[in-house]
């Protein structure tokens, strides 16, 4: 189905660990409290059960889920929600047994009750979720949602989709496959990111739009420098370690800043040897991803499992390659990526659940890979062949969590797709684009057909690969 998808769809702002299994069930109960405030039966509701089912269900302690379900039924706003007060809220949650619905009214609630996991699946999506509401009446008031990745929630009816096709007819240049992409790149004589741009300005102002890239990256950047400086045990039980600390350590060395824009012209003055670049770009990558693992904010991009590899890749540009880039050229990096996603989310998935890892490193590595192809000056076919590239080596990747937690193998495979991001980006510079035997497109369907063929148990169910080879007990 086509539809329209902004630059602001595909980065959004959120608390980790995941996604699909974090930030769509939260946004799902803020869209059930708004069914309720429609129907005017949210001041008549007096209980709240929730079912979750099948790769929720089975990943969805490690992942948070019930947590993001209390918190979204109590109307707070994963964007904007302090992450310090999140703690606070679930304990009073779980101390009082009650939950106050919506900012509004206090009902009873018992989340080891209310919350039931089932391991069946149901038939339109891998990630589905059910919500009922108790009236005083006697009735109740039924709504199932569907996580599908990266953030985003639908109903198996798809109204909101059918809105944004509306939206879509309404772009001067609507994309749905990666050759219409490149076609309008050389009727109009513009690079990709101004295609973008383009499409962008007909949803909203140019000021916004340089606002809401503006604050994406500063997510970004504050992510990477909170988990460079930040030591100790990431939470669910696998006892792993933060290593972005001490990797981060041993490279500034006694370099003094103040801020995280201070810090980055600190990392420009580093020592830039091969082995340097490498643990940097890791140490990126690693930061961002130990924040998600510990509910902190990042920006999902295309998921939160794989929010580390687009922030790596650019701050990799800023720091080593281009000293004299700024805010242009990384709205323009944010923007060729995130067209990127879109392509891979209209032809085939962003979500592990249903793809399995290919789905969300694989496709944030081709999304930095043509991102940063553009921004070093490749041409718009360069740009898609560093996407094709990126993505062809990612084909058939796994995801297999250990105990459901977005932490082993997911932390380090971030560091792996922005190094597989930049290797791609060279690679198609130095390429005659006119040779590539293989188009963007033909992988994108590739790799949905590659989905569709994985066994259900590679796709975040925590039952197969590391995730059983790998007891909770040897951790």
């Amino acid at each position: 189905m086509e539809e329209c998808i902004s630059v602001f769809d595909m980065l959004k702002i959120g608390v980790g660990p995941s996604s699909s299994h974090t930030l769509g069930p939260w946004r799902a109960a803020e869209r059930f409290l708004k069914e309720l405030k429609e129907e005017n039966i949210l001041e008549k509701t007096v209980r709240i059960k929730v079912d979750l089912y099948g790769s929720l269900s089975l990943t969805g302690k490690g992942h948070a889920t019930d947590l993001a379900i209390m918190l979204g039924l109590s109307g707070q706003d994963p964007e904007y929600i302090p992450v310090e007060n999140i703690s606070k809220i679930i304990k009073e949650i779980e101390d009082k047994n009650e939950i106050y619905l919506a900012n509004k009214i206090e009902i009873p609630f018992y989340f080891l009750q209310d919350i039931i996991f089932n391991k069946n699946f149901l038939p339109f999506h891998a990630n589905g979720l059910t919500f009922t509401a108790y009236l005083l009446d006697k009735t109740e008031y039924i709504s199932t949602f569907y996580s599908i990745g990266g953030g985003f929630v639908v109903k198996e009816e798809r109204v909101n989709a059918k809105k944004k096709i509306q939206i879509k007819c309404d772009f001067p240049f609507p994309i749905n496959k990666a050759e219409e992409l490149l076609n309008y790149t050389i009727q109009e004589n513009k690079l990709i990111s101004e295609i973008v741009y383009e499409n962008e300005k007909s949803m909203r102002s140019e000021a916004t739009i340089h606002t809401e890239l503006m604050r994406i990256w500063h997510t970004m950047l504050e992510s990477m420098y909170i988990g460079c400086h930040s030591e100790g045990i990431l939470p669910g039980g696998l006892n792993v370690r933060r290593r972005a600390f001490d990797m981060h350590q041993n490279l500034i060395g006694l370099a003094n800043y103040k801020n995280p824009q201070e810090w980055l012209e600190c990392i420009r003055t580093t020592e830039v040897k091969f082995r340097q670049i490498l643990k940097w770009v890791s140490c990126f990558a690693l930061s961002v991803n130990e924040v998600n693992a510990a509910l902190g904010r990042v920006v999902t991009a295309p998921t939160n499992g794989s929010a580390g590899v687009i922030p790596a890749v650019l701050m990799y540009y800023l720091c080593i390659e281009n000293h004299e880039a700024g805010e242009k050229e990384i709205k323009q990096f944010l923007m060729v990526a995130s067209e990127i996603g879109s392509i891979f989310k209209k032809g085939s998935t962003i979500s592990a659940a249903m793809g399995g890892c290919q789905a969300e490193i694989g496709v944030s590595s081709a999304m930095a890979a043509a991102a940063l192809c553009e921004v070093m000056g490749g041409t718009p076919d360069q740009v898609l062949m560093a996407a094709e590239i990126a993505m062809e080596h990612h084909l058939g990747l796994t995801c297999d969590p250990i105990g459901g937690l977005v932490q082993i193998p997911c932390i380090e495979r971030n560091t792996m797709g922005a190094i597989k991001a930049i290797n791609a980006a060279e690679l198609a510079m130095e390429t005659d684009a006119k040779n590539a035997k293989v188009p963007l497109d033909k992988v994108v369907d590739t790799m949905w057909q590659t989905a569709k063929d994985m066994n259900s148990k590679y796709k975040e169910t925590s039952e197969g690969g590391l995730a059983i080879a790998v007891n909770m007990a040897d951790c």
